[in-house]
């Protein structure tokens, strides 16, 4: 039975490079990908997913308007598929999740899914939200805060290098973010209100 799978951390986890690496796998088995990123994330180029090691792949690209099972259904009628994987799945709808769990329960087809659980305010991201609801298969792909500790929460810095309080939920860049344990996310949080 093919399963949904959400594999999440925070940033600079090596969540890219596990991505890849799983592609790898199957195509050197003769097996096909097919490797899915949004198109809003343009920081190695629109349609690529990298890793910060230097990794790299072309990819499909997905907006929040469209239908990713039928993406995948029309890919796979070209040649089967032996598995999905999606990029930055924190920015996928809702409904884009419920799409990807019928690709693996209709075509049979495994979707394994790569992204952030909660954005710099600590708040889940709709697509986590609704991966961590609906996938068969959670892993945490752990990375650790300047501390040792395991990283789960991630701080995004402004211009200025201080902490941002507030601001869009989505930015992208690679340099704004730094992944924190909860205590100290918590602390720099405060640091940055009492400012």
């Amino acid at each position: 039975m093919a399963k949904l799978y959400f594999n999440y951390s925070t940033m600079n986890a090596g969540k890219s490079t596990v991505l890849l690496q799983a592609s790898h796998n199957y195509i050197e088995r003769r097996m096909r990908t097919m490797l899915l990123t949004a198109r809003l994330d343009d920081r190695k180029g629109v349609g690529k997913i990298g890793s910060r090691i230097g990794l790299e792949a072309e990819a499909d690209t997905f907006s929040p308007d469209q239908n990713l099972y039928n993406l995948v259904e029309v890919r796979n009628a070209r040649g089967r598929l032996a598995c999905v994987l999606v990029d930055e799945a924190q920015f996928l709808e809702e409904e884009q999740v419920w799409q990807l769990a019928h690709v693996a329960d209709d075509l049979k087809i495994p979707v394994m899914c790569y992204g952030l659980r909660t954005d710099f305010q600590g708040q889940l991201f709709p697509g986590s939200a609704a991966l961590l609801a609906l996938a068969d298969n959670l892993r945490e792909v752990r990375t650790i805060c300047w501390c040792g500790s395991k990283a789960t929460m991630v701080v995004r810095l402004g211009v200025d290098g201080g902490v941002q309080e507030e601001g869009d939920q989505i930015a992208i860049g690679d340099d704004i973010y730094v992944s924190l344990c909860r205590k100290h996310w918590r602390e720099r949080r405060l640091t940055a209100e009492s400012v």
